[in-house]
């Protein structure tokens, strides 16, 4: 009889650290840390293409000056705002989002600038990068989308019980910052687009 209570006990014991969130935790926040960096990856991969981008378009465009000003500062900018994921902040995180944001905004005034010349538009090469660059970004709002999940899933682990108790026994990790968007995306994203006929 003795020995099936110890038998019992062990079995009651796995079954309890297992479903705990002894593992799941500290799991939940390694993917939260993996995702953030396939952001960071991402951003990196669209930095790199700008300088070729901006060159290619200079060739054509070359009293634009401005904006090759701007899309340079912005990726400089957007390059030099780095976050640990480990220790990231919600501070941290949203001057990460608005360098992003600006880099964003600089490019979509670059293709506007390239929208004005049709020989830079039949461009092999602007239009390789071109597409290139709208890959990376169909990329990076995937790899956002997965880093909201894996958050949600971190903060439910955290939060809800039973798991809840066992972050306030052993870990003592706090709720992770959600990705959102500033406030001048925000007002783009809630602003009616102006379709002329």
């Amino acid at each position: 009889m003795k020995r099936f209570s110890q038998l019992f006990l062990f079995i009651s014991a796995a079954f309890l650290l297992t479903n705990c969130g002894v593992q799941s935790i500290p799991q939940a926040k390694n993917a939260v840390d993996a995702s953030l960096a396939e952001i960071t990856n991402q951003y990196k991969r669209r930095a790199d293409l700008i300088p070729n981008l901006v060159k290619v378009v200079k060739g054509y465009a070359t009293h634009e000056q401005s904006t090759f000003t701007e899309v340079t500062e912005a990726r400089a900018k957007a390059t030099s705002t780095i976050i640990d994921p480990s220790k990231v902040t919600p501070d941290q995180l949203l001057k990460f989002q608005q360098a992003q944001t600006g880099l964003s905004q600089a490019l979509g005034r670059l293709m506007v600038v390239a929208e004005r010349y049709p020989e830079l538009k039949a461009d092999q090469n602007f239009r390789e990068l071109q597409a290139q660059l709208e890959g990376t970004e169909n990329r990076i709002t995937i790899a956002r989308q997965r880093h909201i999940e894996t958050i949600k899933g971190y903060n439910d682990l955290i939060t809800v019980p039973p798991t809840s108790w066992t972050n306030s026994l052993l870990y003592h990790y706090e709720k992770m910052p959600q990705w959102n968007v500033d406030e001048s995306e925000r007002q783009n994203i809630e602003k009616a687009p102006d379709v002329q006929l």
